[in-house]
This record gives structure tokens, sequence and C-alpha cells, in this order.
């Protein structure tokens, strides 16, 4: 995409559909879906439950029969978030929705801060809510879990050799221009390495990537599904596809400079 075309206004996002996962979460799921209700009644809310064995997917089935902007999608067991959204935008992309976002049903990612990602998304093909831009922050996570958040961030960054700070991030708008333009179909990433491998598909795409400040709030009810084997699965792939991203580059460089010796 050239500059002028990163700077050409978009289509209106007429229709946008809220994609919220779910797994163990009938505490967290009611606030959430009355809140994004709240801060934009014109969307609809899409959950997606993974069988939870709480009764998260009772409880959203009675929260769609109460509102029909509320819809619920069953899925047969735990496969992952990158699954989970899978299934979620490909059901947004038949049901001809113009952009869809992620969002967490545990509180971290604020349905108040929509209004302004939607706002963006105007005049981009990706939005990020991002916790590290000017602007952004975390609340209540302790000093080591923020230290390797930041980290990785910076890694990701300097390996994959992107624009963005917070690739990381799960609060999200996506044009459906832009999953229709990035290749779902061959998308393996099943866990949080997920989000980084569509940011890096959608940069390499050529596409307007924006980041928009958020406050994230740490969850207090339920448990995080976050450990220390998912950050060291998440950042082999990442390392993976930065040296072959530094092969493809040194691979250019060679066969242009063998070019010109030609000439």
């Amino acid at each position: 995409m050239t500059d002028r075309d990163a700077a050409a206004p978009r289509p209106p996002l007429e229709r946008v559909a809220v994609l919220i996962p779910t797994y163990n979460e009938r505490e967290n799921l009611p606030v959430a879906v009355q809140r994004v209700r709240a801060s934009v009644p014109h969307v609809d809310v899409v959950v997606l439950d993974d069988n939870s064995p709480d009764g998260t997917g009772e409880v959203a089935d009675r929260l769609a029969a109460q509102d029909e902007r509320v819809q619920v999608i069953h899925r047969q067991g735990k496969e992952g978030l990158g699954a989970a959204y899978l299934a979620g935008f490909s059901w947004a992309l038949e049901q001809g929705y113009d952009a869809v976002v992620e969002m967490d049903a545990d509180g971290s990612h604020r349905p108040e801060h929509l209004p302004d990602l939607l706002a963006a998304a105007e005049h981009a093909d990706l939005v990020i809510g991002s916790r590290y831009v000017r602007g952004g922050r975390i609340i209540n996570w302790p000093v080591d879990r923020k230290a390797i958040s930041m980290a990785g961030n910076l890694y990701i960054k300097a390996i994959l050799g992107m624009p963005v700070n917070d690739a990381t991030a799960g609060y999200r708008v996506y044009r459906a221009s832009t999953l229709r333009a990035i290749g779902l179909d061959d998308v393996e990433s099943a866990g949080y390495v997920f989000q980084t491998d569509l940011t890096v598909r959608t940069v390499r795409a050529g596409l307007k990537v924006v980041e928009v400040p958020i406050t994230f709030v740490e969850r207090e009810i339920g448990d995080s599904k976050m450990d220390g084997d998912v950050v060291r699965e998440s950042m082999g792939r990442i390392t993976g596809w930065g040296v072959r991203h530094r092969r493809e580059q040194l691979r250019g460089l060679l066969r242009r400079e063998r070019t010109w010796h030609q000439l």
C-alpha cells in the first residue's frame, strides 16, 4: 500500500461485531456484555464459548435471549484463543460485517475505550488498543509481569522489524477487508502468539496499523490463562519467524547485488 493509499478514507463501519471468547467466565461475561452495549449500542456482541464447564455458555444463551444484539457461537471444546477468533472471523465475514473487535471477557479490556478504537478504524486497517504508547497504562500487574511484557514487545519489534509497540495486545479492531487480505486460511497460531502473527501479516501486507492508548486492568474475578509455558512457546515461535524474515531479507539483498553487477 502506498502512503497515499494509507491516508485514503475507508468505507464507513456500519456493521461491527464485538467478538468475546470465553472459557469459564460466567461471572465476568454479563458485566462485559452490559458495558459493551452501554458504550456502543449499535454494535453486535458475539460470544465464542469453548464449552466452558462452569456454564458460561448457558449464561451467554440467557443474555442472547434478552437482547437481539447478542449472539452465541458454541464451540466443541477448548482449542485456544486463536482458534476461537478464527471461527468468529469466519462467521462475521459470512454475515457481512464491516469490522470485528477482539475483546476479553474478564474486564481487562475496558469497553469504554471502544468508541475511540472504532473512531480510529475509520482511517486504519487495524487498530490496536495499546498499553505501550503515550497515554497507555496497566493497572494491577506486578512489576515482574509488566517487565516481561514490555521486554517481550521490544524483542518482537526488533526481531520482526515492525513499527508496532504492543504486538501482543488483544484489544483490537480489524476491518473485514484486512481479514480477507492477510491470509487467514493458513494461520496456525492457536495461543497468545496469535496476536503477534496477525500483526505481522497486517504490517507485511502494507496495511495501516494504528495504536490507540488504553488502560489495561488486570482481571479481578477468575484465573488468568497466561503462564510461563505460554510465554516461552510464543517467544520461540516469534524467534523462528524473525530468523526466517532476516534470511529472506538477506536473500533479497544478494539477488539485488547480483542484478546490479550484471548491469
